[in-house]
């Protein structure tokens, strides 16, 4: 790889955003994608296949082998509240790769018994999220069921490229949360990129059960086609 690839290649990594290095097998020629660029690519949709799985790997283009180098962040979870349902998420997340982060002010919850090996945050929203650097490989996911917890979090996640956002909550529930947070300038826009109620319907009801259909749907928005995720239910 030429000095000045690899420069950029590490300034990217460094930033947390995904680049693809296409090799030509035939005579090693190189070029880098960064993400922002794909959609304008000649290869777009190989490009934006591998990089949705996450994964390398050879493709044919008129007859040349061309080998697409996937470099993507690790994937995040932000989970706002240390609940009996983030207790079962923050391990199912960890054995699918992603780094997990749980935020809640309340320490007799937030404690290392209840989430071992889980970088715990026993502060506010306000306090706890700024070094985070919620980004777009990150997943956040609100489930105090407390509006002085989950509104400050969702307004900071709501601030960021986050590539899922979901909200715990009955339907009822949820439009208040929308009413209060549109009173703080939230548009309506913003708004519907909240996933609430939150996961797949599976017929969830244990804290378990509930993980997975949370789980599944931020792997669905994550892996799938824009066509093909499931829509965020705010604005229905």
């Amino acid at each position: 790889m030429k000095q000045n690839t690899l420069a950029e290649l590490n300034s990217e990594r460094a930033a947390r955003r995904a680049v693809i290095v296409i090799t030509d097998v035939s005579n090693g020629d190189q070029r880098l994608v960064k993400a922002a660029d794909i959609a304008a690519d000649p290869l777009h949709a190989d490009l934006d296949k591998q990089l949705r799985m996450g994964k390398s790997g050879m493709i044919e283009v008129d007859g040349k082998k061309l080998f697409l180098n996937v470099y993507a962040p690790t994937a995040r979870l932000v989970i706002i509240g240390a609940v009996h349902i983030s207790q079962a998420l923050a391990p199912l997340a960890q054995s699918l790769g992603y780094d997990v982060f749980v935020v809640d002010p309340r320490t007799a919850f937030a404690s290392p018994e209840r989430f071992p090996d889980v970088p715990l945050f026993a502060d506010w929203p306000d306090v706890a999220l700024p070094p985070l650097n919620v980004d777009r490989y990150t997943a956040f996911v609100a489930l105090t069921h407390d509006p002085k917890i989950d509104d400050p979090a969702l307004f900071h996640a709501l601030s960021r490229d986050c590539f899922y956002i979901g909200a715990l909550g009955s339907r009822k529930t949820h439009s208040k949360r929308l009413d209060r947070l549109r009173a703080q300038g939230v548009s309506d826009e913003a708004l519907a990129r909240i996933h609430a109620p939150i996961g797949l319907a599976i017929g969830a009801i244990s804290p378990s059960e509930i993980a997975v259909s949370i789980m599944g749907e931020i792997t669905a928005v994550l892996r799938l086609p824009a066509e093909a995720r499931p829509k965020a239910k705010s604005a229905a």
